[in-house]
């Protein structure tokens, strides 16, 4: 979307508020068209759920908070390589710009794989001790 005039701040962070304003924004903004990042907290929010249900320690939550975070984080960072490499090309095929596409992705698989890693190190066993 474009902005006019209007829609520049002329100073940089004018206040603290207004900056988490602009920082939720962003987040909603992500949330809202980013179908992949609806999935990552719908699945980052079932592992808290587990979380509560198997009664997670205290550095078992910091692990697995980490893990969630980390792939939300990674998710907003990719969808910002995505749309400045559509906004410098002007949506047009170019060969640098899918490989920063490609890599941007690359990096949210790993960081979902180190979820997928680390919820399984706190559940499996968890699951296993209450099965038998």
């Amino acid at each position: 979307m474009p902005m006019d005039s209007k829609d520049r701040n002329v100073k940089k962070n004018k206040n603290f508020i207004t900056s988490v304003e602009f920082a939720v924004t962003g987040v909603k903004t992500v949330f809202k068209e980013e179908r992949n990042m609806r999935k990552h907290v719908a699945i980052g929010i079932l592992a808290v759920l587990a979380g509560l249900f198997f009664g997670l320690n205290q550095m078992e939550w910091l692990w697995l908070l980490l893990a969630v975070f980390l792939v939300w984080i990674v998710e907003v960072i990719n969808t910002v390589f995505e749309n400045v490499v559509d906004m410098v090309t002007d949506c047009h095929f170019h060969p640098i710009g899918k490989k920063v596409k490609d890599m941007a992705a690359g990096a949210v698989l790993l960081t979902s794989g180190f979820a997928l890693v680390v919820g399984l190190i706190l559940f499996l066993p968890k699951i296993w001790f209450w099965f038998f």
